[in-house]
């Protein structure tokens, strides 16, 4: 009887002496090897689903490479971890924004009978005290809330001289609030607290956020040949019909567009969105997001004079440095200038100062069109930044600054999806953070720049989560190949006040502030708290002005100088 032989790639190749035809067996040994080892790992349904349908299509450059089966299962091991970290933020942001289902407007919290009192009033105050001040909310009828979780935006102020800063809002969950001011100034001080949703208003944003992804109509502009037509796109469809998958796998992002008959996926070009007339919020709730019915003054009129303070027992602050811990307030702003509560800032408002800087940096910014007004004040102000035509067009661009003597770089790139604005952008060359700093070589002359948020308010806040993670693990790879290279977050700003709260709220943004403060916290990064600062500033625009604008750059330039 012959025993059985085994066929392994030794007993295989004396059957292909041409070397050619060897090279092709060894590829289909290698293709085998790599479909069982993806089909024993936990995403093989996944995997399977993709495979068996003809429209997928992985869109962006990241896909052209090949992993090895082992990268395949440690990728699918740090998707299910990040998968589950979404899922522990989500659970304790469900418990600290509890339902407050109410029936009559009347039980919700009024700014004109809450009651606000300085809290074991001094005789005098000086610079560097700590100004507390009780808050106690109370429905319109005058009863007293029992319950906390408010939206309250605090601030102190002198116009005169240009200053302003942060409050602190300590919540007791049973109506009472304490809020805390730093007196960094001298003279007279006023107060301000706002109340910008009632915790009603609040709960129901909550619920209505993460309530459904059709808020936004996005649709795509494909080629047909050399003629644009359009179809229906989006972080998910609910349909059956054909669609267009634009997937990443690793990191668990996904955008479709509805397939065009005769048009290939791969002919996506344009993007653009507009606001769907879709609400989650009741007739009732809506009441609550009339303008006249968010960021109403609490305080009635409430000020103190403020004398100079003893600066001997002042300890002297380190120099500001990638890595530090940020407090709340991070600064105040001071006859218009942002002034740092933890670091110790050198002024750059001298041109040699700024170019000695910049002078062989590599500059990424990643984000939105507020770090965008980064690129334009550097061009207003460093006059040998010129622009290098990139070959885009319109304000979304990828925008380059270039100083080819001093060897500086700066560039803008717009984030991924999702990106909401009615001006139509390309996506021709449209990538997520994570795999724009994957791109990234990195050294001690690099630094990279991110801000993301303002895009992501009107959609599910797992989107933001998981953007967030993934972010941080692309850090973290950067840091493990290049650790000297500079890494800065930027928080997003405070906006105008709009009507369409369910989209735009601040308190959607201030969500995202603390989640990202949360995910980025012990990781060795810079932070620029532009949401403190554009309460400082008062800044009520989605694009603030040139002076916070000037004052972030100077943070900038301070961390990585």
């Amino acid at each position: 009887m012959t025993s059985p032989v085994l066929l392994t790639p030794r007993t295989l190749l004396p059957l292909f002496p041409n070397a050619s035809a060897r090279k092709l067996l060894l590829l289909v040994l290698f293709i085998f090897v790599f479909w069982v080892v993806f089909m024993a790992s936990k995403d093989h349904t996944e995997f399977l689903f993709h495979f068996n349908n003809p429209i997928t299509l992985r869109r962006w450059h990241i896909f052209k490479g090949f992993f090895p089966p082992e990268g395949l299962q440690n990728a699918s091991t740090s998707s299910a971890e990040a998968e589950l970290m979404v899922l522990e933020i989500l659970e304790k942001l469900n418990q600290q924004i509890p339902p407050r289902p109410f029936t009559d407007l009347s039980t919700t919290t009024s700014a004109k009978e809450s009651t606000v009192t300085i809290f074991n009033p001094g005789d005098t105050y000086s610079v560097g005290d700590q100004l507390d001040v009780l808050l106690v909310a109370k429905d319109y009828s005058g009863r007293r809330k029992e319950y906390g979780g408010d939206f309250l935006r605090a601030r102190i102020f002198s116009p005169a001289l240009k200053a302003g800063a942060s409050g602190k809002v300590t919540d007791f969950n049973n109506g009472t609030y304490l809020v805390s001011f730093t007196l960094f100034w001298e003279g007279p001080v006023s107060l301000s607290i706002l109340l910008m949703h009632p915790s009603e208003g609040v709960s129901a944003l909550w619920r209505a956020r993460n309530q459904g992804y059709d808020r936004i109509i996005f649709t795509g502009q494909f080629l047909n040949g050399t003629a644009p037509v359009f179809t229906k796109c989006g972080l998910t469809l609910n349909t059956n019909a054909e669609q267009c998958q634009y997937l990443d796998a690793r990191d668990h992002e996904a955008f479709y567009c509805l397939k065009l008959p005769h048009v290939p996926c791969e002919a996506l070009t344009h993007m653009k969105t507009n606001n769907n007339n879709v609400s989650y919020l009741s007739l009732q709730e809506q009441f609550l997001f009339r303008r006249v019915n968010m960021a109403v003054e609490m305080v009635k009129s409430l000020s103190v004079t403020v004398l100079p303070g003893n600066n001997r027992n002042e300890t002297k602050k380190k120099k500001c440095q990638i890595g530090m811990k940020t407090p709340f307030p991070s600064g105040y702003t001071f006859k218009g200038r942002w002034i740092s509560t933890f670091c110790e800032q050198k002024e750059f408002s001298n041109i040699n100062d700024i170019n000695n800087c910049l002078s062989r940096k590599l500059i990424y910014l990643m984000g939105d069109s507020t770090l965008r007004q980064w690129v334009y004040y550097l061009s207003n102000v460093v006059k040998t930044l010129t622009f290098f035509d990139h070959h885009g067009t319109g304000m979304f661009q990828t925008h380059v600054l270039l100083d080819v003597k001093r060897h500086i770089l700066v560039q803008w790139k717009k984030h991924g999806h999702p990106f909401v604005t009615k001006k139509l952008f390309s996506v021709k060359d449209d990538n997520y953070i994570p795999r724009e700093i994957d791109q990234v070589a990195g050294d001690s002359r690099t630094a990279i720049v991110i801000t993301f948020g303002q895009h992501f308010r009107p959609f599910p806040i797992n989107i933001f989560i998981r953007r967030a993670i993934n972010i941080r693990k692309a850090i973290e790879r950067l840091f493990l190949r290049s650790p000297e290279t500079k890494v800065i977050i930027k928080t997003e700003n405070i906006r105008e006040v709009n009507e369409n709260a369910e989209i735009f709220s601040d308190f959607h943004g201030n969500i995202q502030n603390l989640i990202l403060r949360n995910i980025f916290r012990d990781l060795n990064v810079g932070i620029i708290d532009a949401w403190d600062m554009t309460i400082a500033y008062h800044s009520e625009d989605v694009h603030p002005s040139t002076s916070v604008v000037e004052s972030q750059v100077a943070m900038f330039l301070n961390y990585i100088c």
